[in-house]
């Protein structure tokens, strides 16, 4: 008689257990066990608990190959959930063997698990478990479909006709669901009390927006409110505000911005000019041009517009990026005037603003929305469908993708369907989001893609104060170590690379899929070195990530002070100069309720729900090896001095910047 001991663990969450039968048949290289029964005296699977049982066989089974659990009615009660975290298997002679689940398991069904040990295709030979592999990546396949693309030139998405049909094991949990609904229900009707949801018209004046959110007040918000007008701040927020992407260090200037050394003298002084400015590597571009093309809409019955403006910046020798003049077109003449700090102050002020406008609309769309949350469903929809849970780079991978795919739900059914909120608050509305992103994803490159490449190429490695990417760097090298360790411990070779079936799936599924197999993009359509899959592996992850966070967290920091990020513009950009006065900025900001109802969603997606898992926290241990084990806990000893080092940098900033602090950093994109 062989007796093998398990320890059962139901997950902690709320209504993770359940009444159902649970029964349990061990497969060996040897045989398998009878079916057994798991019962003890009450109940056995509440949440949170920890459970021990006996399967009795009459010889050993050798090595375990697979546990089946078995989920079945139990008298009269419903069906129900049940999470399952793990099962622990100490056999007959004291090995134990660790079987990884995490997941739920629902209705009465059959669930198979492989013990934790990763295992690529190549390293299975036995028929059963090529076959539970085959089985497992169907069956995913069929739940997680491919459905059509939800608009031309956009990543496939998932095949869901709604909320209610999203599987579980890739559905907010209650915890996250509920404090969502506490974030935005008493933001949304204090404004509706106020009657500021529905009020139209322009702002009678300035210091009205602040009362938009006088409950919501951060240290930051306060600093913006107080500094918005000022070039300096205005140049800082290409280097730390929420789209800290768009800057290239230029030597000499496109022929589409004719500005003179004459125009911007007075700002650069007596001892250098601007060829010496562009020479030394001080002179900046920010440029529009996706704009210039870009479908207007309606809001309040009233046509909105929208500009594609060069924004020329100066590195002054104090370390200040200011802006140096701001064309609001990308055809130079007497109709688009170059925009100068020694114009009149509303002059000056309203160019600066049109850039702001047109920073949130690339912000939003593209740097935002496409390049992490639509990019990374992708990655998550191509690890689901092409690696089973044995895999090793399915356990890595894992953690960051959770939540991407109902938070994407979400976002399409109330953000993005005709009708929806960027219709609402938006001078291009829905046709203009689609004609950005399907554009920006056409010029999307994997130099874009990869932090160290995207800065080495727009030139902005010396740039000083650029804190986004002092801390981006700090942390992709962080991720690269951590999944150099990993890649090199389950891939030793280029061949190990090159005969993995499921990786080059995964891989092509990600090109064709996410980059619609443009091969101009520079994405790999195959891998074929360990180095290759760690640069790709550590991009995925930083951008599931990092750069998520970097780009989503600060939002409403920067744009509760509407007119530093306004949503829509309601006069065309002035073609003269000397007409701009308070009343006609005012009416060229969005009206009350636009402004509003975007500063409302600015809100909900900055403030992350509850059942956060910060970057290197990973609860649920799919790697149940050593030496994988080891690394996570090198990798999150990294992200603890990198936090260290962020905090005692911010002690001596004006402006802390925060975003990119490793304990404030969400895993994947779940908000």
């Amino acid at each position: 008689m062989a007796v093998y001991r398990l320890c059962v663990t139901t997950g902690p969450y709320l209504r993770a257990g359940t009444l159902d039968n649970i029964s349990v048949t061990l497969v060996g290289t040897c045989g398998e066990s009878p079916k057994q029964r798991l019962d003890r005296m009450g109940r056995d699977f509440a949440p949170g608990s920890v459970q021990k049982y006996k399967v009795r066989c009459t010889a050993e089974l050798g090595e375990l190959l697979l546990l089946r659990v078995h989920k079945e009615r139990y008298a009269f009660f419903r069906k129900d959930s049940w999470y399952c975290s793990r099962i622990c298997v100490t056999e007959p002679d004291g090995s134990v063997s660790h079987f990884p689940c995490y997941q739920w398991i629902e209705g009465y069904c059959t669930v198979e698990l492989r013990p934790g040990t990763a295992r690529t295709i190549c390293q299975d030979s036995l028929p059963l478990l090529l076959d539970h592999r085959t089985r497992e990546l169907r069956a995913r396949q069929e739940c997680y479909r491919s459905g059509n693309r939800y608009l031309p030139g956009f990543p496939m998405k998932i095949d869901i006709p709604s909320l209610m049909y999203m599987e579980p094991n890739v559905r907010y949990s209650a915890t996250k669901t509920i404090s969502l609904l506490f974030n935005a229900i008493p933001a949304s009707l204090g404004m509706k009390l106020r009657g500021l949801l529905d009020r139209k018209g322009s702002w009678k004046k300035l210091d009205d927006m602040q009362n938009i959110f006088w409950c919501h007040k951060t240290f930051t918000t306060k600093y913006v409110t107080e500094h918005w007008c000022e070039d300096h701040f205005f140049g800082y927020q290409y280097l730390n505000g929420v789209n800290p992407v768009m800057l290239h260090c230029i030597s000499s200037l496109p022929s589409k911005l004719p500005v003179t050394n004459d125009m911007v003298a007075p700002l650069l002084g007596q001892d250098t000019c601007l060829q010496t400015e562009l020479e030394r590597g001080n002179i900046f571009l920010a440029d529009y041009w996706i704009l210039a093309e870009a479908p207007t809409h309606c809001l309040n019955g009233r046509q909105q517009y929208v500009a594609a403006p060069l924004c020329l910046l100066w590195l002054s020798p104090q370390g200040a990026l200011v802006p140096l003049a701001i064309q609001l077109s990308q055809t130079p003449g007497p109709d688009s005037p170059i925009f100068l700090p020694t114009d009149s102050e509303w002059d000056w002020l309203l160019a600066k603003t049109w850039v702001r406008n047109s920073e949130f609309l690339v912000h939003e769309n593209n740097t935002h929305f496409l390049c992490t949350h639509l990019l990374c469903e992708a990655f998550a929809m191509a690890t689901l469908r092409q690696l089973p849970l044995c895999h090793p780079i399915y356990k890595l991978l894992l953690p960051h993708t959770r939540y991407t795919l109902q938070v994407n739900t979400i976002a399409r059914a109330t953000l993005l369907n005709p009708e929806g909120l960027v219709d609402q608050v938006t001078s291009i509305g829905r046709q203009g989001l689609i004609y950005l992103m399907s554009t920006g994803l056409a010029h999307f490159t994997y130099t874009n893609f990869c932090l160290p490449d995207s800065l080495r190429a727009r030139g902005v490695l010396a740039i000083p104060n650029y804190h986004y990417r002092d801390d981006g760097l700090k942390i992709w090298a962080a991720i690269e170590s951590f999944v150099s360790e990993i890649v090199g411990y389950y891939y030793p070779s280029d061949a190990s690379v090159q005969q993995d079936s499921e990786l080059q799936a995964w891989t092509g599924e990600i090109f064709a899929q996410a980059f619609l197999g443009r091969e101009s993009s520079g994405f790999p359509s195959r891998l074929c070195t360990p180095g290759e899959m760690v640069k790709f592996l550590t991009a995925i992850i930083f951008n599931c990530s990092a750069q998520h966070a970097a780009v989503n967290s600060g939002q409403h920091d920067f744009g509760a002070w509407m007119p530093n990020a306004p949503s829509s513009m309601r006069q065309p950009p002035p073609q003269t100069k000397g007409t701009t006065t308070l009343k006609t900025y005012l009416d060229t900001l969005p009206e009350v309720n636009i402004s509003c109802n975007n500063l409302l969603l600015f809100w909900l997606v900055s403030q992350e729900p509850k059942d956060q898992r910060p970057l290197g926290t990973y609860p649920d241990e799919h790697f149940t090896e050593e030496a994988p084990r080891r690394s996570i806990a090198a990798f999150q000893s990294r992200l603890a001095q990198i936090s260290r080092d962020i905090q005692e940098r911010n002690q001596g900033l004006a402006l802390p910047y925060t975003y990119l602090d490793p304990p404030l950093i969400e895993n994947s994109v779940s908000i």
